[in-house]
């Protein structure tokens, strides 16, 4: 049975790839979305297509550096001229700024950071707001759980995720009167290929088994359990779909209860 509340729609996903982005478009479909693809990997895109297109669902993919001017305006032109109407923008694309502490880290790598993870969201969102506003329709931001930390060697990331955030908020102030809502999704973990493949790391460094380190990091979490890639992927189509109608400006945490926010 198909998820409710994404009949008809069209949904555009940027940073389309294994995990996360795959999810996202995925579910999409399965509530009843075609899709748009975007993400510099052509073959990345040219696969979730595939999953898209046997749901029953039509799926574009776009190659896309949304860093570009030019070509985040060709995805706006294709995605409404294929489908003429777009009614959910979803921001996944990220780059991982450096992982250091904030005295020692490289500025310029920090700049470079700022323009995929906020910059490059600002310039899509705007692109697409015509068509947004036509279509009463929503803006989806992948956040992060490191909002909720301040561990060192994060810095650059939670600056730039809490600069993503405000984005958020500020736009959802801006556009709510064109009837466009904005709102933002947290996962904490996500457990998918690069997190097994670190927990498979951390357990050869110790010794053990890679379930070990598993259970330790869920005996963390209320759920005791890892959020998994489809799990966060519904939370944003609710925000994308028409049950979250009156809900604007917010950040949905989907971390298993590891935080409470």
């Amino acid at each position: 049975m198909p998820l409710e509340g994404l009949d008809g729609k069209v949904v555009v996903v940027s940073g389309v790839g294994p995990g996360l982005g795959q999810a996202i478009a995925v579910r999409s479909a399965r509530a009843g979305a075609d899709v748009v693809l975007a993400a510099r990997t052509e073959a990345r895109l040219d696969e979730v297509a595939e999953q898209v297109t046997r749901l029953g669902r039509k799926a574009v993919p776009v190659p896309t550096d949304i860093r570009d001017d030019e070509a985040a305006r060709r995805l706006v032109d294709t995605a409404l001229g294929t489908f003429g109407r777009v009614d959910a923008l979803v921001h996944n694309a990220f780059a991982v700024p450096p992982i250091t502490d904030l005295l020692d880290v490289d500025l310029d790598q920090v700049r470079k950071g700022f323009e995929t993870n906020v910059l490059a969201a600002l310039r899509l969102t705007r692109l697409f707001t015509p068509g947004l506003e036509q279509s009463r329709g929503s803006v989806v931001m992948i956040n992060s759980a490191v909002l909720r930390h301040s561990r060192r060697t994060f810095g650059a990331y939670k600056m730039a995720k809490a600069s993503l955030l405000a984005l958020a908020q500020s736009l959802a102030t801006e556009l709510g009167p064109r009837g466009i809502r904005v709102n933002s999704v947290a996962p904490g973990y996500i457990w998918a290929d690069s997190l097994q493949w670190y927990f498979e790391y951390l357990a050869g460094q110790r010794g053990v088994d890679p379930q070990q380190v598993y259970d330790e990091t869920a005996a963390t979490i209320d759920l005791r359990k890892l959020p998994e890639p489809d799990e966060i992927a519904d939370a944003v189509v609710f925000l994308a779909s028409g049950l979250a109608r009156a809900v604007t400006g917010q950040c949905l945490d989907v971390n298993g209860g590891e935080y409470h926010h």
